[in-house]
């Protein structure tokens, strides 16, 4: 029986942005793709390995 993989959450990844193009509009700095999904699903679909490039966000500064 497989394990679940642990689902990253690209929002909170420092490489993830908004592409602000409307076919591709969320993209990975890390890995240089942009795509229609959440990066994370885009690499675990392709690799079959969850992401390895995510990093926390800086917390704000209060």
């Amino acid at each position: 029986m497989t394990e679940p993989t642990k689902r990253i959450d690209c929002l909170k990844c420092r490489h993830y942005y908004v592409t602000w193009d409307p076919s591709f509009p969320r993209g990975c700095r890390a890995f240089g793709f942009k795509t229609q999904t959440m990066p994370s699903v885009a690499v675990l679909s392709s690799s079959g390995k969850p992401c390895m490039n995510f990093e926390p966000k800086a917390k704000p500064r209060a």
